[in-house]
């Protein structure tokens, strides 16, 4: 689209060259220094035949040179009122370059929207202004005119570039997603099956074929969480918290989460997917080894809370005390100190034999 626009920016340019120089033609006769206005025309077409190569690059496509462009025909605007008879400017004369002047003013709207298509248009204005004298009907009308095309240019391109912006992220969106279900079909058909198989006769042979059934039916599980997950947007500000802590489900932690979107920022979201990998750590390592996990995401609107509960032994209530003691701050650094990153807080409640309840309340947005 950026391209087409440039390209359409140069034809426009070239045929109000041709313009400007039949109109010339028709009365040249009629200005004082004819010969002035013919070393205008050559300008206007050596500066015509400059844009159209240095627009067709993204490197000459740059503010000095837009604000040159603008200049070169604030002069040529101008210089009517020097070559022209007096008498034709009263009577309302065209200027020289006639509509060859717009072509800056839509080359300020696609560079930098609809504020600079208005900025540019305020200096052909000026330029008008200036080359009869007065404001008159003619003029107040070209200059309306001017701003018109300049703010309606640019908007309108400015929309464009959003909407070309879009369709290329869905289409890689759609595209990834293709790729993805491709995947998890083979995968499907090969891995998860193996998978499955190992865990169903690990558990029934029991022994160390057990442990080895458990860990092929927690890879299968994340493996199916992964492929049946919807691609990541990598480009966006916001993400599902719900995709971040699905990847912990496994045979022995559940993870709950509401059946809408969470979306939080991805910063965010993923500090706290952080800080329940934390919590499930602490649980894999200090809960005993049949302890199962249970991941629970609430959305209250404006707060999120995420209770990560245990079955496993529990602990003293001065065990946080005594671990932060010995420097040992899993709990109080890798998890409560995320959680007061993000303006929340962190809530630990146990007791011998009864298991862990980790709670997580943070902020929706940061404040």
């Amino acid at each position: 689209m950026e391209t087409a626009v440039w390209r359409a920016l140069a034809v426009f340019r070239a045929l109000g060259l041709g313009y400007a120089v039949v109109v010339y033609v028709v009365r040249y006769d009629e200005y004082l220094h004819p010969l002035g206005g013919w070393l205008v025309l050559a300008g206007m077409t050596v500066w015509t035949l400059f844009t159209a190569a240095a627009y067709r690059r993204q490197s000459g496509r740059r503010w000095p040179i837009l604000a040159l462009d603008l200049a070169v025909a604030v002069i040529a605007v101008v210089s009517a009122r020097f070559l022209d008879d007096p008498s034709r400017i009263s009577e309302g004369a065209q200027t020289l370059p006639v509509v060859w002047a717009a072509a800056p003013v839509l080359a300020f709207a696609v560079k930098g929207g609809w504020a600079g298509g208005l900025g540019a248009a305020g200096g052909i204005a000026v330029a008008d202004l200036l080359h009869r004298g007065a404001l008159t009907a003619a003029t107040l009308n070209n200059i309306v005119l001017l701003l018109l095309a300049g703010t309606v240019v640019g908007y309108v391109v400015a929309l464009a570039r959003r909407g070309e912006a879009a369709l290329a992220q869905a289409l890689a969106v759609e595209a990834a997603t293709r790729e993805r279900e491709r995947l998890s079909r083979d995968i499907h058909d090969g891995v998860l099956q193996v998978l499955a198989l190992v865990g169903r006769r690990g558990e029934s042979a029991g022994g160390e074929a057990a442990e080895i059934g458990r860990l092929a039916a927690e890879q299968e599980l994340a493996l199916r969480a992964l492929v049946t997950s919807a691609p990541d947007n990598a480009s966006a500000t916001e993400v599902d918290l719900r995709g971040l802590l699905a990847s912990y489900a496994s045979s022995s932690v559940t993870v709950s989460t509401p059946g809408t979107p969470v979306l939080v920022a991805r910063a965010r979201g993923r500090e706290v997917a952080a800080a329940v990998g934390a919590a499930l750590a602490n649980v894999a390592v200090h809960a005993g080894p049949d302890a199962r996990a249970w991941v629970l995401l609430e959305d209250e609107g404006a707060e999120l809370v995420v209770s990560v509960r245990d079955d496993g032994v529990g602990m003293a209530p001065d065990r946080m005390t005594t671990a932060a003691a010995e420097g040992r701050l899993g709990l109080a650094g890798s998890i409560a100190g995320r959680l007061r990153d993000l303006g929340g807080a962190a809530a630990v409640t146990s007791s011998p034999g009864a298991g862990t309840e980790v709670e997580l309340r943070l902020p929706r947005v940061a404040s």
